[in-house]
């Protein structure tokens, strides 16, 4: 199964707003990067992805599961764009801070820590594991 890091602004989508939403989960919407663009492309139902808090905190907090795969997005008056819909699966015990993911040398590779501007981005199973585990979930 492939594994994600979707990011976003505390300010503009929280953790805590995306549990609220509940099993009916919301659009990963506002994605205007054409490499963003083809990982949503590539994502089938029930791919799970780590749920990251940039600027404000620059955390792993959660798991989200892709519950409708890529459809146009209706914010995108270029049509150009899509999105997914996702919901919350599981709070990590510990946030996982970017500082704490550089310091992980089996995370040295990660795209988080080589492009971290990219909102959605892929994550390897080696790596998958490794932030669960510092984040105090067990083995996927």
């Amino acid at each position: 199964m492939p594994y994600w890091l979707y990011k976003s602004e505390p300010s503009s989508w929280s953790w805590q707003q995306q549990v609220a939403a509940g099993p009916d989960g919301t659009p990963w919407n506002g994605v205007r990067n054409h490499s963003a663009k083809l990982h949503l492309q590539a994502m089938q139902v029930g791919d799970r992805g780590f749920f990251y808090h940039s600027n404000d905190g620059r955390a792993v907090v959660g798991v989200v599961e892709v519950i409708r795969p890529y459809y146009p997005d209706g914010t995108d008056p270029s049509g150009r764009f899509g999105m997914v819909d996702v919901k919350a699966v599981e709070e990590l015990p510990r946030a996982v801070t970017l500082d704490a993911i550089k310091a992980e040398p089996g995370l040295a590779e990660m795209v988080l820590v080589k492009n971290s501007r990219l909102s959605v981005q892929p994550v390897t199973a080696a790596e998958w594991q490794i932030v669960r585990r510092l984040g105090g979930l067990t083995a996927d």
